[in-house]
């Protein structure tokens, strides 16, 4: 039997706490929270023995397998340091944070004492990107755009840049992270963001709400994603196109399309992204095997490094390149 802490009782903490419950060999011991109470609470929702309001304390009084970090992007840093020094497994949920420099100290660390890491990138574990993928392999790509298009989460951290490092960090970055699955290292970025509507309607409002990134990739293909966060609730749109010589790709969330000259076909999401990549995690922790784990900690930081380094772009008006 598995023992598995989790810290965080937000929407995320729910998700992956409901997949967990229903996984053979595998307890939720222990959540921690921001108070004792909403910890008693997600305790209670999910049948958890126990609750802790410190970090420090759920992991000095139970002996956990491995540990969730489902907790805001500004929040990270303590918790994986920490973890890392006990020689505990974790599963983070992404962003890894607001910026490069503290998820290196994180990945600094990791390298001396290697553990079992995944990070929440969950797309990767979506048949139809595992598809686009392969046929992309196939295809000369010329070019790609992105977009992710909808509203202002409804959260006092998201609107401020420096809690949750403005949306291409903390929504956007799927994106960039399912593009670097798909075609390989990115090595320079240019990007433009702007305020344009939230600030009038919100106070507090610092992170820019529409923006534009361009991407050039290792291997010459261009990318442009772009995203806004002004539409109004129940408006929203989240895709890739990329475009070869064969025709054109057309991902969303829920299918793959491919388009040539005189055909078109449609590939359907049959497996929930999040089940597999849990799954993935919890057999890496029963057998050691990492294999099916598509996104772990050293993975994830260099798409960390992209969306920050899209950030420096839009702040200093000149291409960035990742180093």
């Amino acid at each position: 039997m598995l023992h598995i802490g989790i810290i965080g009782t937000g929407g995320f903490s729910k998700m992956h706490a409901k997949i967990l419950t229903e996984m053979e060999d595998v307890q939720i011991q222990a959540v921690c929270g921001t108070s004792k109470a909403k910890a008693e609470e997600f305790a209670s929702a999910y049948s958890i023995p126990s609750s802790y309001e410190s970090v420090s304390e759920m992991l000095d009084s139970e002996r956990l397998d491995a540990v969730y970090i489902l907790v805001p992007p500004m929040s990270h840093g303590e918790f994986e340091i920490e973890l890392i020094e006990r020689g505990i497994p974790f599963f983070v949920e992404k962003p890894l944070g607001v910026n490069a420099e503290q998820p290196y100290q994180i990945l600094t660390e990791l390298r001396m004492k290697p553990l079992i890491t995944s990070v929440g990138y969950h797309f990767r574990y979506t048949d139809t990107v595992s598809q686009m993928k392969q046929l992309l392999s196939q295809q000369n790509v010329g070019m790609i755009t992105g977009n992710w298009m909808g509203n202002m989460p409804q959260v006092a951290w998201w609107r401020d840049q420096e809690r949750s490092g403005g949306q291409f960090i903390e929504q956007s970055t799927h994106l960039v992270d399912i593009l670097r699955y798909c075609i390989g290292e990115i090595e320079e970025v240019y990007a433009l963001y702007g305020n344009q509507v939230m600030h009038k309607q919100f106070d507090g409002v610092t992170a820019a709400d529409v923006g534009t990134v361009t991407l050039k990739f290792s291997s010459g293909v261009i990318a442009n994603i772009s995203n806004t966060c002004v539409l109004p609730s129940g408006l929203g749109k989240v895709g890739i196109i990329c475009y070869t010589q064969e025709g054109m790709l057309e991902w969303d969330t829920e299918r793959l399309k491919l388009i040539e000259a005189h055909a078109t076909s449609e590939i359907k999401r049959l497996v929930n992204p999040y089940y597999v990549e849990n799954e993935a995690f919890i057999h890496a922790l029963k057998t050691g095997d990492t294999g099916r784990i598509l996104s772990d900690y050293e993975d994830a930081f260099k798409t960390q490094q992209v969306t920050v380094a899209a950030l420096k772009s839009a702040k200093s008006g000149l291409p960035v390149r990742i180093v």
